[in-house]
């Protein structure tokens, strides 16, 4: 992964899970420490839509051709609209990453879907996502690339594409940002 690669950082806005039903998802797109762009879209809290927005949200965008990866805060958005990293990688045809900073509690996660609306398919994209593994001080799930690629890529960027639209979507949701992604 060369220095100059543009990457997309993507993170979902605070929401209110009482009346949100539609959430901001905001994207970054980095290049060597600079944002290029910021591009939004809004998926739908606890749905099943955040695959196929994230598709549209590359494919409309004028920076599509020159991305070399996505970097994702989780591979949930919205709450538990969960984000098909294979199938995102493989349409835009780039290597998917979804990084967090605490290993996610898989007994945890599978007691909060029984809740959810498809259960057993959400369950299946988590499965398919694959353990997550610790790379420096965080923990990834990727599709589209090896490891030794994805420890690349966050060489390059770190996590700052990710940062940066945590801090975008806070500050327009709330007015200001705060807090960590």
């Amino acid at each position: 992964m060369k220095q100059g690669a543009r990457i997309l950082g993507i993170d979902d806005s605070p929401f209110d899970k009482q009346s949100s039903e539609r959430v901001l998802t905001v994207g970054v797109v980095w290049r060597a420490g600079i944002v290029e762009g910021v591009l939004s879209t809004r998926v739908e809290r606890d749905g099943s839509d955040s695959t196929e927005k994230l598709i549209e949200l590359v494919e409309r965008s004028r920076f599509k051709e020159g991305l070399r990866a996505i970097l994702i805060n989780s591979i949930t958005l919205a709450g538990f609209n969960i984000v098909d990293i294979n199938k995102l990688s493989e349409v835009l045809e780039i290597p998917v990453i979804s990084i967090v900073r605490r290993k996610p509690d898989l007994k945890k996660v599978k007691k909060a879907l029984v809740h959810s609306r498809d259960y057993a398919k959400a369950l299946s994209l988590i499965e398919k996502a694959g353990v997550p593994v610790a790379v420096n001080k965080f923990h990834v799930q990727f599709a589209g690339a090896d490891l030794e690629t994805v420890e690349k890529i966050l060489r390059v960027s770190g996590i700052e594409p990710v940062r940066l639209a945590h801090i975008i979507a806070s500050g327009i949701v709330k007015g200001e940002s705060k807090g960590r992604m």
